[in-house]
């Protein structure tokens, strides 16, 4: 007998669950965005007060921009919020996403050792940091996944006419906050998005040796999954956490996030 109204009741329970109204669970995004909006903190500063004004449950894949713009290929997250815009350009042109909105920007930086075995500290220009380091085999630890981060590196590498290898070139595949565990440990030279540099507290020996590249601009956008392609994209709630990051309230947030008194976002919508 008891057997039955356990039955009864799990019957009872789901048929329950089905019948809620589809708002109660159509009120939830996933984002899928880099790891340096993860890491550096921002996320937990600015999703608390999307989801209190609107109601709307964000949850985040934290990943490197190419494997975010790929899960939103599959379907798999209703907004990318990324950094690399020639590849968010392809993502949209492609038929994968609505359209693309900038949203914020900061900036890369060439992080490492204060020894400074390659002797770049100071410098303004990232080609030639990269060509000393090339030319010492100094330590460089790169992170290897496709992310944002990583194909400004490649774009540097390039630029400088050197395609690295040998002992002296790391490549984790790893996100920015493990790379930086690695440079630190190494020690070694690393290329950083500020942001995570900021809020990343197990520095070592590692400094800020080469800052202020027009090369290092590292601007945000963000991108809703097409619906068309993907019926089960939730176009309304994506669109409507787009429209809060570029709103007044959104890109005050944004300014507003600061660690130690730095600012790591700068706020653009355009």
């Amino acid at each position: 007998m008891n057997t039955v109204k356990t039955l009864f009741s799990a019957t009872a329970l789901a048929a329950a669950l089905m019948a809620l109204p589809a708002t109660a669970q159509d009120d939830v995004i996933t984002v899928a965005s880099t790891t340096s909006t993860e890491n550096s903190g921002l996320f937990d500063h600015l999703l608390p007060l999307f989801e209190e004004e609107t109601g709307i449950e964000v949850r985040v894949i934290a990943q490197g921009t190419g494997q975010a713009l790929e899960t939103g290929r599959r379907g798999d997250a209703d907004v990318v919020f990324v950094h690399a815009k020639p590849a968010e350009e392809k993502f949209v042109a492609d038929g994968y996403g609505v359209a693309r909105v900038e949203v914020m920007y900061n900036d890369f930086i060439i992080v490492g050792p204060a020894k400074d075995p390659a002797d770049i500290a100071g410098g303004a220009d990232a080609v030639d940091a990269f060509t000393s380091i090339a030319e010492t085999e100094s330590a460089f630890a790169s992170r290897g996944d496709e992310s944002g981060t990583n194909k400004k590196e490649r774009a540097i590498w390039e630029e400088a006419g050197i395609e690295p290898s040998g002992s002296w070139y790391r490549e984790l595949g790893q996100g920015m906050g493990p790379t930086l565990n690695t440079a630190a440990q190494m020690p070694a030279y690393s290329l950083a998005d500020r942001g995570t540099w900021i809020s990343f507290e197990n520095r070592g020996d590692l400094e800020i040796l080469v800052e202020g590249d027009n090369r290092l601009f590292n601007q945000y956008g963000v991108i809703l999954v097409d619906p068309e392609r993907h019926e089960n994209v939730n176009a309304e709630d994506g669109q409507a956490f787009i429209d809060w990051l570029v709103s007044d309230v959104g890109q005050q947030a944004i300014a507003d996030y600061k660690l130690g008194g730095e600012q790591l976002f700068m706020p653009n919508a355009k």
